[in-house]
């Protein structure tokens, strides 16, 4: 009896290219941050979203914007402030004399790619009005529910809580984001050539697409497609089960999160070509999806440091 073919995730000759030459872009726009834009392909293709937390001036509406132009997709941007509503985000319904009923006029989260800027600073309110687009990609007023654009990826800039009027964003509205990350000062050979080049933003404004939204849904699709065998699936589930008895973890990483990170995994091993997922996926993932989501015994320890201790504990059989 023969085994069960295992499923393939090949793209098309066509695809494939493109996709290269779409991160390769990014890559031109986006300085000296190769691994940082990988990820942020990964959260997109993944069906995700993307935290990125930084001090202002380190590149992070750059990457939204290089992302949206590269892919052609709709893009909106809303700073986040501390007297934003949530209607400011989502739209509001208006009463229209003519029609003698209420017309939904729809908020800036009705794009493809939403760059929620400085998350953090608006208060927790305002923040949770994206719960329900991020999870499922529709929002709803006045009882009603309407539709998000597909695809619908949003990017959060967030700085660090230490800076002044801040407000941190709870554990259940951070568990939305598939992955986070830090963008970092640039290299002294990033930072030159930033410096001796021409303005980002008019390289942006003067981008190609090399894909297209429906591209983007073709590749989410064919996500589905990677492998996971049973022996990385154990891995994953033994970093969950680390992660819940790990010293110094109050709150151990949720079976979401399991899924999150094997659904990172299977968009990590596209992006390099590969039909089957690695737990070298698994590991280059980890920290980013697993460190905003753990809740620490101690309020100053450091969550990425913890992510990484429970990732050196658990053996690749």
């Amino acid at each position: 009896m023969h085994a069960p073919q295992k499923p393939a995730a090949i793209l098309p000759v066509d695809t494939r290219a493109a996709l290269d030459a779409a991160i390769e872009q990014v890559n031109t726009l986006v300085l000296g941050k190769r691994r940082e834009v990988r990820l942020a392909f990964t959260a997109l293709l993944a069906g995700g979203h993307l935290l990125v937390e930084d001090l202002p001036g380190l590149g992070k509406t750059t990457l939204a914007r290089a992302l949206a132009a590269t892919l052609g997709l709709e893009f909106q941007r809303m700073q986040f402030t501390a007297d934003l509503l949530p209607s400011d985000i989502l739209g509001v319904s208006v009463y229209d004399q003519n029609d003698r009923g209420f017309r939904f006029h729809p908020g800036p989260v009705f794009t493809q790619l939403l760059l929620a800027d400085e998350i953090n600073r608006a208060p927790p309110r305002t923040q949770s009005a994206l719960l329900e687009a991020m999870a499922e990609q529709q929002v709803s007023v006045d009882g009603v529910s309407h539709r998000l654009p597909a695809p619908f990826f949003v990017i959060a800039t967030q700085n660090p809580v230490d800076l002044s009027g801040t407000f941190p964003l709870p554990d259940s509205q951070m568990d939305r984001f598939l992955l986070r990350l830090s963008m970092g000062y640039p290299d002294a050979e990033a930072e030159r050539a930033m410096l001796a080049g021409r303005d980002r933003r008019l390289m942006i404004n003067e981008t190609m697409p090399r894909l297209g939204a429906d591209d983007v849904l073709a590749l989410q699709r064919a996500v589905d497609g990677v492998h996971a065998s049973d022996a990385l699936l154990d891995y994953v589930q033994r970093l969950l089960v680390e992660s819940r008895r790990h010293a110094g973890v109050r709150v151990g990483l949720s079976p979401r999160a399991g899924l999150a990170l094997l659904r990172g995994a299977r968009a990590h091993a596209l992006l390099l070509g590969r039909a089957h997922a690695l737990p070298d996926d698994v590991q280059a993932l980890f920290a980013s999806v697993a460190a905003h989501r753990l809740v620490a015994d101690a309020e100053g320890d450091r969550r990425d440091a913890l992510a990484a201790s429970i990732l050196g504990a658990v053996a690749v059989d």
